[in-house]
């Protein structure tokens, strides 16, 4: 039986460029790349080296910090080059993939039966345990931690992400299989969150507690989900797993091997034919980006949605985590008599001088302008207004901006993640980089505490 979840707080989004339910796939990546940079606070150990051959779930590298942390090719073919920045730190990895992936043969396994040791000696061995997060600290999972509950969100809310009842239509098997795994890994619950009254093809999986979640964004937030259904204390530890990751772990299970398939939305008002496109990780976005078309070149390509994505060239690559590529217009240009001139085509919880709290429905082509510029926090509210954690927003700002480790505890730091912060730095007037503030006020606890 599902428990319901209803959010009050928060702001909804209407872009234009949703992507329409069609799915394509994406012509084949002639490259592939992984970037370390995408796996917080690792620091890579290299198995390979450049010239030589891998198959689709060869181990790559690993983690410096616990080496039975590995990473692995999404594709087999031969890495030709690894890149590295300031202090020969790896920042990419390049692969030239085959014309048909050949993949590494790994064991078969029954959920049902297995025992946690085996499941987790397969979700590391493989590569997969990557897909694990935990809080605090946002970061890949500690294997030898157990949590007390594992949450998975198959709601999304954030301004044209991935459907995801759309791109887990008819992985139902997938689901079931690495759900039930993972419901080995915890001595607590496997909390999963759907849509209310949606089709999810999560709907009515076993070994799990359903919650039908509804309200504005971030209501498919799992930050949101965990703070309301059991949010993390000091000296507790939780999971979380995206859904398409699911289909990743559960076709390991059930057939053996690394498939490190994605049905990506591409989405956004400068793109063409907005729709669906099944790819692999790390693929080049050029491949389906020119394949929808661009309606201007002078647009930006974010790797993920426009609160939380980054910015990336239209040859760049598709980053580890992310189900949607959106393009909307660069914002270089500045408006007339700025915020004194009253606004229509702007999105704004503000009613002043603005319009768009009178057209909820309306959808609006936004472009990256900030409409402001960088200065001192002003108190105004409406961080609250958008902000549905059980925590002062401003407050825990300013103490991550000072460092002060004992007021991030007492306010909450345990039991948030950037994503949490992007509404707040969307509708912030004194355009402070809220997202990247909670991000160093995380990273310094992790190192100070642990």
């Amino acid at each position: 039986m599902s428990k319901d979840i209803k959010i009050k707080k928060g702001l909804t989004i209407n872009l234009k460029g949703e992507a329409e339910k069609t799915l394509s796939r994406a012509p084949r990546s002639r490259t592939f790349a992984i970037r370390p940079k995408d796996f917080h606070l690792v620091t890579p150990k290299m198995v390979v080296k450049e010239g030589d051959k891998v198959k689709a779930g060869d181990v790559l590298f690993y983690a410096k910090a616990n080496e039975s942390i590995k990473f692995v090719s999404p594709v087999s073919g031969v890495l030709t080059t690894i890149e590295r920045g300031p202090k020969r730190v790896i920042t990419k990895l390049v692969l030239e993939a085959d014309a048909q992936d050949s993949y590494k043969e790994f064991s078969t396994m029954n959920p049902e039966s297995a025992d946690a040791k085996a499941i987790k000696e397969l979700l590391l061995s493989s590569g997969c345990w990557p897909f694990i997060k935990q809080r605090p600290y946002d970061v890949i999972a500690n294997p030898d931690r157990a949590p007390k509950a594992i949450f998975i969100s198959g709601y999304t809310t954030a301004p044209l992400a991935a459907d995801l009842d759309f791109t887990l239509k008819g992985k139902e098997p997938q689901l079931q299989a690495a759900v039930t795994a993972l419901s080995k890994l915890t001595p607590g619950k496997v909390h999963l969150s759907i849509g209310r009254q949606s089709n999810s093809p999560l709907k009515g999986l076993n070994h799990c507690v359903e919650h039908e979640i509804s309200g504005p964004h971030p209501a498919g937030n799992v930050g949101t989900q965990i703070s309301k259904i059991d949010p993390v204390s000091k000296g507790e530890v939780v999971w979380t797993i995206a859904a398409q990751d699911l289909v990743i772990i559960g076709e390991l299970l059930l057939n053996g091997k690394f498939n490190a398939e994605r049905v990506i939305a591409l989405a956004g008002s400068s793109v063409k034919s907005p729709k669906y496109y099944t790819t692999k990780i790390g693929a080049e976005v050029a491949t389906f980006v020119y394949d929808s078309g661009l309606k201007d070149d002078h647009s930006r390509v974010i790797n993920g949605d426009v609160l939380t994505g980054t910015q990336i060239t239209p040859k760049g690559y598709l980053d580890y985590f992310s189900n949607t590529v959106t393009i909307i217009p660069e914002g270089d240009d500045y408006q007339l008599f700025g915020w004194t001139m009253p606004v229509f085509n702007k999105i704004s919880p503000s009613r002043a001088l603005t319009f768009s709290w009178m057209l909820p429905n309306k959808k609006f082509d936004l472009d990256t302008n900030t409409n402001g510029e960088h200065r001192a926090f002003v108190v105004t509210g409406n961080y609250e207004e958008v902000f549905p954690l059980d925590i002062y927003p401003l407050q825990i700002l300013k103490a991550c901006m000072v460092k002060d480790l004992d007021q991030m505890e007492a306010l909450g730091m345990y039991e948030v993640a950037p994503e949490d912060f992007s509404l707040t730095e969307f509708v912030c007037v004194s355009k402070q980089p809220h997202q990247h503030i909670i991000r160093e006020g995380l990273d310094l606890m992790y190192k100070e505490i642990g």
